[in-house]
């Protein structure tokens, strides 16, 4: 049986194998609500499920080998590991990848066949999915959209696409990039999912025409 691993931990691992490549902080912010940092990083790092290291100010994280055997040995166990309050999301989970797990093994398949990483996301598909998550989000033309909420809308794209977009658009004056104000409202997730330019974080974006 696969060591258990606390539900924070379980999701990371989980998200690396779906995403199937490096995913930083910021990242993992935007798409789960949190990121790997302290004791739930060393214990991944120590059990060699993930490897992690710095880029810049920020850690970048990606599943192993051991981390792939280990996922598998978990959608065995057929339940999940116990939190503090039991979440009724998480048995159904656990039904679910019990199942993708003897689809595998019946299918003769490995998780490479399956969790493969999204490629050929080129400028262009990014800055398309960029606009469309800023008209969900805009309650009118011009309206400032926080970062942290635009994110998590742009599929699998890297972080530093996004980031190379963004900036491109804002040196192109397509779109507005603003730090925010009322620095005591920033989140977490504001933090992780700024835009540095100019030495200063901007949390927010405007599109005039999108």
């Amino acid at each position: 049986m696969a060591e258990r691993l606390g539900h924070k931990q379980t999701a990371v691992v989980l998200t690396l194998l779906s995403l199937a490549r490096e995913v930083s902080n910021p990242e993992l912010q935007g798409l789960v609500g949190f990121t790997l940092d302290g004791k739930d990083r060393v214990r991944l790092n120590d059990l060699q499920l993930v490897d992690s290291h710095k880029d810049g100010r920020r850690y970048v994280h990606k599943l192993t080998d051991t981390g792939k055997r280990w996922c598998i040995a978990e959608f065995g166990t057929g339940t999940p590991p116990l939190p503090p309050a039991r979440s009724v999301l998480a048995p159904a989970l656990y039904i679910f990848l019990g199942g993708v797990g003897r689809f595998l093994e019946r299918k003769g398949l490995k998780l490479d066949d399956v969790f493969a990483p999204e490629v050929g996301v080129s400028p262009e598909e990014i800055e398309d999915r960029v606009r469309t998550a800023y008209r969900e989000l805009a309650v009118r033309p011009r309206a400032t959209v926080r970062l942290a909420d635009l994110r998590p809308r742009l599929g699998g794209a890297a972080t530093e696409d996004v980031d190379a977009v963004l900036k491109r658009l804002s040196r192109d004056r397509q779109v507005s990039l603003v730090p925010d104000s009322d620095r005591k409202a920033l989140t977490d997730a504001d933090h992780a999912a700024a835009v540095r330019i100019g030495g200063e974080d901007q949390h927010l974006i405007a599109i005039e025409t999108s």
